[in-house]
């Protein structure tokens, strides 16, 4: 489309932004016009709209512009922000109405134009908070209400008249069953990460808004479902936080909740086992970050495709994914995560394309075992500082090679601390290195080490796959750590120097080798 011409639609908005933004420049932004519709005079005399005509005497008039579909209208302002919406209503009947019919009700410090900092606001400001959020939903009709979102981070929800952050419970529980008996789609609640839990009120997501519901996202307070819950029919992602829930309480929601297809829990202690039911049909997406306790988790999910996994830095999880032919991405951070992930994920996932793992903890190298990958085309490996043994072999890495027929990238993320970078360096004669074997990766096309140092099994692994990959593009290897900036290095420990003497010569006529890193000795290496 000509930039000179727009449609019907992109023309009402612009009139009505444009004058919006005029009318609301001279309005009080204090909430409390706000909360109450009421428009009152401001101070001075050099706004845009007074000097339009908006204005009579100081006080703002409804604005009086080109007549639009009320349709058209309601839908303007529901693409407004929550405060720029409610400045509207103050000044036109019509988008007063809608107001009341306003789709997407967001309630947090920022929108409501208060004032906190990081450890909570003072007695007046949650005062007026309480005070401004129950005005606006006891105003709205409920008719059209999509979105709840209330972040509270700032409250205590317990009783203690000595501190003036706290709140009594009864006022969230008001709130939220003002918008769930409204059939609301989508719920997010974000509670202070502060002890006692405010207590979720799972009998307000039956009836009606269990019909309705199709996105929970409760941050930092108890959840506890039983076999009472009803139906959540329409629930389609679930994201839960910090949250106080049981294993077999969420496996009471999951039943509950066949048309899932997004399931986040992070930060959920109590849960030992997760167990997902094969009812869940649609399912395609589990993240489970950092639950402590969590020792198992099962999956009978038919149509998972991608899954993300952070586990205990000490322990490793017990997965069972059910055969999981769908699943074709995988994230996993736990600990011995690459020794698991070469001896188990084979059978476990056996359809996979992209896999990224990041240890805690390697004990030992990379095993040799014949179970293969035969559709992984994306590896991505990340090793912390302190994650690995002083012996630990990074040419056992070559066990993904090997066993990826298909493997089109690889990437190493190596996070080494700095003094093991400058005591464990290779100086020796080329030939002293292992030299690669007759087998060949015809698919590889791009490898990248970040944090790569001229350590004697990292040297094999990079020579290793400019040897064997035929079709090798790029080889990128980013040397974060040399220390030839240094008044006082040795020359011998350059690594780019290292990689002259060691790598360079072994780049094919068809491939590009690119270094990477804050070398002074630096120069560009492109083969």
């Amino acid at each position: 489309m000509d930039e000179t011409t727009t449609s019907p639609g992109s023309r009402c908005r612009g009139w009505f932004l444009q004058n919006f933004i005029c009318m609301s420049t001279a309005l009080d932004g204090r909430y409390g016009l706000i909360a109450t519709g009421a428009a009152t005079s401001t101070e001075g005399s050099g706004s845009p709209c007074e000097q339009d005509g908006n204005f009579q005497g100081g006080k703002p008039v409804s604005y009086s512009g080109p007549t639009l579909p009320e349709n058209i209208l309601y839908h303007i302002h529901s693409l407004l922000p929550l405060r720029d919406a409610a400045r509207a209503a103050c000044v036109s009947h019509a988008f007063l109405n809608s107001w009341r019919c306003h789709p997407n009700l967001n309630f947090s410090i920022e929108t409501l134009g208060l004032k906190a900092n990081e450890y909570g606001a003072d007695k007046a400001t949650v005062e007026e908070f309480i005070k401004n959020v129950d005005h606006i939903l006891k105003r709205h009709s409920g008719i059209g209400l999509k979105t709840l979102d209330i972040d509270v981070y700032f409250l205590r929800f317990d009783v203690d008249p000595q501190d003036g952050n706290n709140a009594n419970p009864c006022h969230l529980d008001s709130w939220l069953r003002l918008a769930l008996t409204s059939g609301i789609e989508e719920l997010i609640l974000v509670l202070p990460a502060k002890v006692p839990k405010y207590n979720f009120p799972c009998s307000l997501l039956s009836g009606k808004s269990g019909n309705s519901i199709q996105y929970i996202r409760l941050s930092s307070c108890a959840f506890r479902p039983t076999v009472s819950l009803g139906c959540l029919r329409s629930l389609k992602r679930l994201h839960l936080y910090s949250v106080g829930i049981t294993g077999d309480e969420l496996g009471c929601l999951l039943s509950n909740s066949s048309a899932l297809e997004r399931l986040e829990v992070l930060l959920c202690s109590e849960i030992l086992c997760l167990k997902i039911p094969s009812l869940l049909q649609r399912l395609s997406y589990l993240e489970v970050v950092s639950c402590d306790g969590l020792q198992v988790i099962e999956s009978e999910a038919p149509s998972l495709s991608s899954c993300s996994f952070s586990g205990h830095r000490h322990h490793r999880v017990q997965l069972s994914l059910g055969g999981a032919l769908q699943v074709k991405k995988l994230e996993m951070s736990c600990f011995s995560a690459v020794c698991y992930a070469r001896e188990r994920l084979p059978t476990i996932v056996p359809n996979l394309k992209t896999l990224t793992i990041a240890t805690s903890c390697e004990m030992a190298s990379t095993p040799i075992v014949p179970s293969k990958f035969h559709h992984l085309k994306h590896l991505n490996i990340r090793i912390p500082g302190g994650a690995l043994y002083p012996t630990y072999d990074f040419l056992s890495l070559a066990s993904f090679l090997d066993a990826s027929p298909s493997l089109e990238t690889f990437v190493l993320d190596i996070l080494v601390p700095e003094c093991r970078v400058e005591h464990g360096l290779f100086s020796g004669d080329p030939s002293q290195l292992v030299q690669a074997p007759e087998h060949h990766h015809d698919a590889l096309k791009r490898m990248k080490i970040t944090g790569f140092y001229p350590e004697k099994s990292l040297l094999e692994l990079a020579c290793r796959v400019l040897e064997t990959a035929t079709s090798l593009d790029c080889l990128t290897l980013g040397t974060s750590y040399c220390s030839c900036w240094r008044l006082d290095s040795e020359p011998g420990k350059c690594h780019l120097a290292a990689i002259g003497t060691y790598i360079e010569g072994k780049v094919a006529s068809t491939a590009r080798l690119h270094v990477e890193g804050p070398c002074t000795r630096r120069r560009a290496v492109e083969v």
